[in-house]
């Protein structure tokens, strides 16, 4: 499956940002789907996941409240509504796929992933 993340951009603090990932290739109902970021010197960090049709949900405890994930199959398209943005979620985000479970998503964990978008959020 192919990744293309977008909706990135530059937002003051406290702003929302929606970010995409269109897939293309097999159905992406067949994989669950993680958003992960990376900011500069860091480790890549897991941020959301999403079961194979949307039920299941995890986020890490920095965005939870935050950061809604959801996914439409039918669009092969799956999201990340960011609300509340703070100076210390600026970062390159990307969405991964993966073919096994939600549960054990990491950033060394995903099957594909897609070229990222940048996030930056001003003070």
């Amino acid at each position: 499956v192919q990744l293309q993340a977008s909706g990135g951009g530059l937002v003051q603090a406290g702003g929302s940002l929606r970010l995409s990932c269109a897939a293309s290739g097999p159905p992406l109902s067949r994989y669950v789907m993680g958003w992960f970021r990376q900011a500069p010197g860091t480790e890549r960090e897991f941020v959301a996941g999403i079961g194979r049709f949307g039920s299941s949900t995890r986020y890490t405890d920095s965005v939870k409240g935050r950061f809604t994930i959801s996914r439409d199959n039918a669009k092969n398209t799956v999201y990340l509504q960011m609300n509340s943005l703070r100076p210390e979620d600026t970062a390159v985000y990307y969405c991964a796929a993966d073919g096994g479970s939600l549960l054990v998503m990491g950033a060394n964990a995903m099957d594909y992933w897609g070229k990222g978008t940048q996030v930056t959020v001003s003070s």
